[in-house]
C-alpha cells in the first residue's frame, strides 16, 4: 500500500531532497508521519515557518537543487510567504507543501481555510490544489519541474483527507526534469556583440551571479579587454579572489573605484547580472548584456546589443573573439583600480581597534563617535580574519550587509547569500540554519542585524534542538541602521528607529548557546575568536556604534545636505 504522502517523501528523497522544514500539524500529520516512517529526509521543525522558508531558499541557492518547507492550513502556509518571496526573486527552486481543510469543507469558510491557490499565485511558477489520489503523481512532477526549470516556487496544497488516501495500483512511474545544456547566442549576434568591443577604448564589465560557474572564462575575457569588473554582491563568492580586474561594488554599498569604472567607460558589458538599481548605471553609453533569461536584457538600462546565453559560455566565446585592448584600456582600468585599493586602504584603517587615537580617526569621531564605541567596520574585519578558509557567510538586509561587503574578503571556497533582491529582514539567521544543514562540517556565519534577529528570535532555538553549530555576529547598534540612514540623507529626523535591545548575549545563554558581549574595541579580535571557535551555536553580540557613517560611492549633493540638516535636527531635539 501506497498513500499519497508516501510517495510525496520516496520522490523527493529519490530527487535528492534530504531536509524538510516546517511546524507540523493539521493537514500535514499524514506527510510527516510519511517523513518520520522513512528514514530518508530529516524534518527540522522551526519556530516560525518564515523561518523554514527561509532556509529552503538557503539550501536551493546554494546547491542548485530543490528545497523543501511545509506549512499547514491557513496560518501556517500564510508565514512561509515572507521567505518564498526572497526564494522567488532570488530564483531558488523551492517546493512548498501546503495544507487545507477536507475537501469536503473547501469553500465553505471553515476554521482556518484560506485560498491557497489565490493566496501563492504571484509568489509561485505553479501553484494547486490536490483534490484526489489519482492526479498526485501528475501534479507532482509538474510541480516539480516548473520549481527546477522556472528556478521558483512550485506550491501543492494538499487537504486533509488527501494524504492518507491510497494510490491506484496502475499509477504511473514519473520522471522529473534534469538540468539543461548551457546555451550560447546564436553566431551572428556573437560578431555584433565582437564588433562593439572591438570598437570600444574604455570597457567597463558589470558581472552578476549569473557568471559564478565561469570564472576563468570572466577573468580572460577582462584580460583580454582589459576592463575593470563590478561586481554585485552575489558575484563576491567566486570572483572577488585573486581577481586583478575587480572593483567592488556598486549603489549605496559601493565604493569610488567602481563609480568611477561605470561613469568613464564608452561601453558596458553585462554578463549574468539583472543589478536593479538604474540610478547607478552609466549614461551614454554603448550597453552589451549577456543574461540567460530573456525578460533581464534591457529592463534596467537601455541594451544595444542583447545575447541570450548563459554567461560563462557566451564570456568563453566572446574571449575567443575579441582583440586584445591596447594602452587605453589599460589606463582605464589603472585608474579605477588605484580609487578602489586607495578606499580599501580607508575601510581598512576604520577597523583598527585604536582608530579613533590615530590621526585619521581623532576629527572624525568627534562627528560619528564622541563615546568611542565599537565601529562595526572592526567586527567585520575580525571575522574575516577569523573565519575559516570554505565558510558560507549569509547577510541581513541593511548594514549588516554593508559591512560585510566592504570589510569580507571572499575566499577561493566562501560562500556568500543574502535576501539581495527581496531585501527582508530577518533572513540571515534562518538561511544559516539552512546553509548548515546542507555543508554540517563547515562553519556558518551569520551577519545579523539587531532588529532582523530579533525579528525571528524564537529560532535561535532550532539551531541547539537540532545540533547546528551556526555562528550568529550580531551588530547590536540599537537601530534599524539603514532606516536610520535613509531617513538622515533625506534630511529627516531619526524617527522609529531606535530599539531597545535585551542583552542579546544573555538571551541566547539562557537558550543554550555559547554567547559573547563585546563592548570594548580592544576586546573584540578575542571575542570574535572565542566565537567562531566554539564547536557548537555561539552568538556575538557585539555593541557597534550607531552613528557610523556609510558613505556610498557617489554620495550626491542632495544626499550630504540632507544627512547635515538631519544632524542639526537630531541635535536640536536631543538638546531640547
Amino acid at each position: 500500500m501506497t498513500t499519497v504522502a508516501d510517495l510525496l517523501i520516496h520522490r523527493l528523497a529519490d530527487q535528492g531532497v534530504r531536509t524538510v522544514w516546517g511546524v507540523v500539524g493539521d493537514a500535514l500529520n499524514p506527510i510527516t508521519d510519511a517523513i518520520r516512517r522513512s528514514g530518508r529526509i530529516d524534518w527540522v521543525g522551526v519556530r516560525h515557518e518564515e523561518a523554514g522558508a527561509f532556509a529552503a531558499s538557503a539550501q536551493a541557492q546554494l546547491s542548485g537543487t530543490l528545497g523543501v518547507c511545509m506549512g499547514t492550513v491557513g496560518p501556517g502556509s500564510i508565514h512561509l510567504l515572507n521567505g518564498l518571496y526572497d526564494a522567488k526573486k532570488s530564483h531558488a527552486p523551492v517546493l512548498a507543501i501546503c495544507g487545507q481543510v477536507p475537501t469536503s469543507e473547501m469553500g465553505t469558510e471553515m476554521f482556518q481555510e484560506v485560498d491557497n491557490d489565490v493566496l501563492f499565485a504571484d509568489v509561485s511558477v505553479f501553484t494547486r490544489t490536490v483534490t484526489n489520489a489519482q492526479h498526485f503523481p501528475f501534479l507532482l512532477e509538474q510541480a516539480v519541474n516548473s520549481a527546477l526549470t522556472a528556478r521558483g516556487v512550485s506550491v501543492l496544497t494538499i487537504p486533509g483527507d488527501i494524504g492518507d488516501l491510497e494510490l491506484p495500483e496502475d499509477v504511473e512511474e514519473r520522471s522529473f526534469a534534469r538540468p539543461q545544456p548551457r546555451t550560447v547566442p546564436a553566431p551572428d549576434l556573437v560578431d555584433e556583440a565582437v564588433g562593439l568591443l572591438d570598437g570600444a577604448q574604455r570597457v567597463t564589465m558589470l558581472v552578476g551571479r549569473g557568471a559564478l560557474d565561469g570564472r576563468e572564462e570572466v577573468l580572460a575575457l577582462a584580460r583580454k579587454l582589459r576592463a575593470p569588473m563590478v561586481l554585485t554582491l552575489k558575484a563576491k563568492e567566486q570572483l572577488e579572489h585573486d581577481n586583478p580586474f575587480d572593483v567592488g561594488q556598486s549603489g549605496l554599498i559601493g565604493n569610488p573605484g567602481a563609480q568611477l569604472a561605470l561613469e568613464t567607460c564608452d561601453l558596458l558589458l553585462m554578463l549574468g547580472t539583472d543589478f536593479p538599481y538604474r540610478d547607478w548605471y552609466p549614461t551614454g553609453v554603448t550597453v552589451v548584456q549577456v543574461d540567460d533569461t530573456g525578460s533581464h536584457l534591457g529592463r534596467r538600462t537601455p541594451v544595444d546589443c542583447a545575447l541570450v546565453g548563459d554567461a560563462a559560455a557566451t564570456a568563453k566565446v566572446l574571449s575567443g573573439a575579441v582583440k586584445a585592448k591596447g594602452k587605453k584600456a589599460g589606463k582605464h582600468l589603472s585608474r579605477a583600480r588605484t580609487v578602489y585599493e586607495e578606499w580599501l586602504e580607508g575601510q581598512q584603517r576604520l577597523a583598527r581597534p585604536d582608530y579613533d587615537s590615530k590621526r585619521f580617526g581623532i576629527l572624525r569621531k568627534k562627528v560619528d563617535n564622541p563615546d568611542d564605541q565599537i565601529r562595526p567596520e572592526q567586527v567585520a574585519a575580525a571575522v574575516d580574519a577569523h573565519a575559516a578558509a570554505d565558510a558560507v557567510y549569509t547577510s541581513d538586509t541593511g548594514m549588516s550587509t554593508v559591512w560585510l561587503s566592504r570589510l569580507v574578503r571572499l575566499r577561493a571556497e566562501q560562500r556568500l547569500i543574502g535576501s539581495y533582491n527581496l531585501g527582508s529582514m530577518a533572513n540571515a539567521m534562518p538561511q544559516a540554519l539552512g546553509a548548515q544543514t546542507l555543508y554540517p562540517g563547515r562553519q556558518v556565519i551569520s551577519f545579523s542585524g539587531d532588529g532582523g534577529l530579533t525579528m525571528l528570535l524564537g529560532d535561535l532555538m532550532t539551531a541547539v534542538t537540532y545540533e547546528l553549530p551556526i555562528k550568529v555576529v550580531v551588530f547590536n547598534n540599537g537601530r534599524l541602521g539603514m532606516v536610520k540612514l535613509e531617513m538622515e540623507q533625506a534630511g529627516l529626523v531619526e524617527f522609529g528607529t531606535r530599539l531597545d535591545n535585551p542583552d542579546l548575549a544573555a538571551v541566547a545563554r539562557s537558550m543554550g548557546w555559547h554567547a559573547e558581549r563585546v563592548e570594548n574595541p580592544a576586546d573584540v579580535d578575542a571575542a570574535v575568536a572565542s566565537v567562531l571557535d566554539h564547536d557548537g551555536p555561539a552568538l556575538l553580540d557585539a555593541v557597534t556604534n550607531p552613528q557610523e557613517i556609510a558613505v556610498p560611492g557617489k554620495p550626491s549633493v542632495d544626499q550630504a545636505w540632507g544627512f547635515a540638516i538631519a544632524k542639526i535636527k537630531e541635535t536640536l531635539v536631543s538638546d531640547g
